[in-house]
């Protein structure tokens, strides 16, 4: 119960500060492009401005979803990992049951027994 809560709470980090960094994103974008539509006339030198920031705002934004997709999907191996690790264990403990109840002179044959 605490994992489900603890995740629950991870994902709604994760959302919350998606939301800003991409506000923040749009924000500085559409800044700059009214700066450079009232300080420069051509729409090379407006292009030029725009862009140049773009690019550094985009690759900030893509890193960050970049790098919390990677979490997501590093948390879900490790939670099947656990769950993997477990069906083991309890296959183990299932296999262990089954061969003690098993009479001696079978369990000898079995082992004699090449897989």
């Amino acid at each position: 119960m605490t994992e489900s809560i603890t995740a629950f709470q991870t994902d709604q980090m994760r959302i919350k500060y998606g939301f800003w960094v991409v506000t923040i994103g749009i924000a500085i974008v559409a800044a700059v492009f009214i700066t450079a539509i009232v300080r420069w006339s051509t729409a090379a030198e407006v292009t030029a401005v725009v862009g140049s920031v773009t690019g550094v705002i985009g690759t900030i934004v893509g890193a960050f979803f970049g790098v919390q997709v990677g979490s997501q999907g590093k948390e879900k191996a490790e939670d099947r990992a656990l769950k993997a690790e477990s069906d083991r264990q309890a296959s183990e403990d299932r296999v262990t049951q089954l061969a003690a109840a098993l009479q001696p002179d079978v369990a000898a044959k079995i082992l004699r027994m090449q897989l």
